[in-house]
């Protein structure tokens, strides 16, 4: 019989016999209880079962053999224990549980506190779940117990750093450097406790006695340099810096340092000096360099003058690690915030070149295309994301759209009820969205009374869907059709979404068929206002509608400034030679 069929014939004694461990924790363990010899051995089996199954990552397994463990044998407390440490670790725990869980820790913590693991993490849990003075006990105990490991004394300390005794998290940490040699991660500790104590003297004192016994070390240069500059004594720190660039004049992080230093300060001049040479270092790990050019591309972005630098140090980490699909991929983040899709895209492809089978990347790409409104490429980047991923919604979503866009109606259509039939029934929202995307591809073929009979569908769904309403008053508009029904829909999308300049174009666009220009020209005017993308359909709309409020001249200047967004449209061609408005 093997450990997982021994485990069911268990699980079945479980559910007969054993009533759930939360329905008796008021009971707790007896004092008088007596448990035979024979189920001691029991408990201790399955005790041993359990461990077996957690180890194959049968999770509820083991805690169901622990609850029974627990049952026959609540005497013994290691049992006691590790169902408690399975209860606080599992997922969604409440404050019931986690109570709970400690208390059942407890109970081996007073009878065995020098089992080191387990007193160890039970100091830790209640320091976790805000018990600091529990933990506090627990590490004491474990100290007098063991009170030269080093590992003891950290978690002591820790915890009197919990209780805001800092004197005695010091006093800990002065005895870890009796037993071992001074290092940076203990001394930065006791500088941290000197400042909460706002002893600044002793806290650079520690610093320094850390540096005195490796003057020439740029690290611990460094952390004094920052300490210096922390307690606001920049002319020091900027000279400790200094020193450590001057003793280890390849380490790419002091340039970091010192880059964080004058970026402190206000001096852009200096940090931008030192940030290109820490990005230009080889002996700074690929990581690293990233984080950094990350933020310092969030910090220059809005410099009109940034872009060329930027794009510099870009071939220049290329330059340097050739084969690092990362920077690509920053590379191009970077240029769609730029919206400059062709360049994001170009970048994308080149990280593809180095793993094409990132399926995520394959994504990217897609939505990347769309957005340069490259819609045979999006298609052709999204199926070879499917290949990775066939059945995801995600990419179904956007490759219909696309279909759309390149009039292949039919195979929009059939791509929407693919996503269709992959939708949980119960997520109106994106079901609404996938029948109102069919909508929008039936308007596009002609067949008007099917994109509006399907509209209706979507509503069904979702009656309250901001983006069907709209697309639908719109096309009743264009249709100049039903136009109350399309203003009290465009009406509902407006005010579900009041800064969506789309929204309050399609608004004023129906006011504009009804002939109410005077309504039409206040809300175009609050359109242009919320559009941050400046689209050319909602400029022009701009001039129509000034155009019909007798505003000829004001009505050019919008439709010139259109035609110049999109310098193709046959419509905005004529309007600007003529001099007049047209329909299509």
């Amino acid at each position: 019989m093997n450990n997982l069929s021994r485990y069911f014939i268990l699980a079945l004694a479980v559910m007969s016999v054993v009533p759930s461990m939360l329905a008796s924790k008021d009971k707790g363990t007896s004092k008088t209880a007596t448990v035979s010899d024979n189920d001691k051995r029991k408990a201790e089996y399955i005790l041993v079962e359990a461990q077996n199954q957690k180890h194959k990552g049968n999770i509820d397994a083991c805690f169901d053999l622990l609850n029974y463990a627990h049952a026959i044998d609540s005497t013994n407390t290691i049992i006691s224990y590790y169902l408690g440490y399975n209860l606080l670790t599992m997922r969604n725990s409440t404050k019931e549980t986690t109570e709970q869980a400690l208390k059942l820790m407890k109970q081996h913590f007073d009878k065995a506190p020098q089992d080191y693991y387990e007193t160890s993490f039970y100091s830790e849990a209640n320091m976790q779940v805000g018990n600091p003075q529990e933990a506090l006990k627990a590490s004491k105990k474990l100290a007098e117990i063991y009170p030269n490991k080093i590992e003891v004394k950290d978690q002591l300390a820790a915890s009197y750093l919990r209780v805001n005794d800092y004197k005695s998290a010091i006093a800990v940490y002065d005895s870890i450097e009796a037993l071992q040699d001074k290092s940076l991660p203990i001394t930065a500790k006791k500088v941290s406790a000197y400042l909460q104590l706002k002893d600044t003297t002793s806290a650079v004192a520690e610093m320094k006695s850390l540096l005195a016994t490796a003057p020439r070390s740029a690290l611990f240069n460094m952390a004094l340099g920052n300490l210096m500059a922390q307690i606001n004594q920049p002319d020091s720190a900027l000279a400790y810096f200094d020193k450590a660039q001057q003793y280890e004049p390849d380490n790419g992080y002091t340039y970091l340092v010192k880059a964080q230093y004058y970026n402190n300060r206000g001096d852009s001049v200096n940090f931008d000096k030192q940030i290109y040479k820490a990005l230009i270092n080889e002996n700074i790990d690929i990581d690293a360099k990233l984080n950094v050019l990350t933020d310092y591309i969030r910090q220059l972005f809005t410099k009109n003058d940034s872009t060329k630098r930027i794009d510099n140090l870009f071939k220049v980490l290329i330059e340097q690690h050739p084969h690092e699909s990362s920077i690509h991929e920053l590379y191009s983040e970077y240029m769609v915030a730029r919206k400059n899709y062709k360049s994001a895209a170009e970048q994308l492809g080149y990280s593809l070149d180095i793993d094409p089978t990132n399926a995520e990347n394959w994504r990217k790409l897609m939505l990347i295309n769309m957005m340069a409104e490259n819609f045979p490429a999006a298609v052709k980047a999204a199926d070879k994301a499917l290949e990775y991923n066939p059945d995801s919604l995600d990419l179904l979503q956007y490759i219909a759209p696309a279909y759309l866009q390149m009039k292949e109606y039919d195979k929009s259509i059939e791509v929407y009820n693919k996503a269709l039939a992959l939708a949980d029934s119960s997520n109106v929202e994106l079901r609404s969205n996938l029948v109102g995307g069919m909508g929008d591809v039936y308007f596009a073929k002609g067949d008007t009374l099917k994109a509006f009979s399907t509209y209706e569908e979507s509503l069904k769904i979702n009656p309250g869907n901001a983006g069907i309403l709209n697309n639908y008053a719109y096309f009743l508009s264009e249709c100049d059709t039903l136009l109350d029904k399309a203003e009290h829909m465009a009406a509902i999308a407006v005010k579900a979404s009041p800064d969506n300049a789309t929204f309050i174009d399609t608004y004023a666009w129906v006011f504009f068929k009804k002939r109410d220009y005077k309504m039409a020209l206040l809300y175009i005017k609050s359109a242009i206002d919320k559009d941050d993308e400046h689209s050319a359909d909602i400029i022009q709309h701009y001039g129509d509608i000034l155009f019909m409020s007798g505003k000829p001249d004001e009505a050019l200047e919008q439709w010139k400034k259109a035609l110049k967004k999109s310098p193709n449209d046959d419509l905005l061609q004529r309007k600007v030679k003529n001099k007049t408005f047209f329909y299509k």
